[in-house]
């Protein structure tokens, strides 16, 4: 008689297929190490000019440069600030 464990997720809730370990990350809110193919990244673009300055800048003919961030969250922190939204129990098992 074979015991089957319950499967959550299809994907373990971890990107990596079949890889082995990986290294470890610091979530960027509340610094919790974090596996890098599970912890959640986030791509976001800093202006480092006002709004209002950019506008005529830009209207002059500027160019004004926007680097990007990119910032990984722990899977609490990533649900807490709204990145990531809670699925259902079905879509849970589904590979997106």
């Amino acid at each position: 008689m074979a015991f089957v464990l319950t499967k959550k997720r299809k994907s373990r809730g971890r990107s990596k297929g079949g890889k082995g370990s990986t290294d470890h990350i610091q979530c960027s809110k509340c610094g919790t190490l974090v596996p890098r193919d599970k912890a959640k990244r986030v791509t976001s673009r800093v202006t480092l000019v006002e709004p209002m300055l950019a506008k005529e800048l830009r209207e002059a003919g500027a160019y004004i440069a926007a680097p990007k961030t990119i910032r990984f969250y722990c899977v609490s922190c990533a649900v807490h600030y709204g990145y990531v939204k809670v699925r259902s129990r079905e879509d849970r098992r589904k590979l997106h």
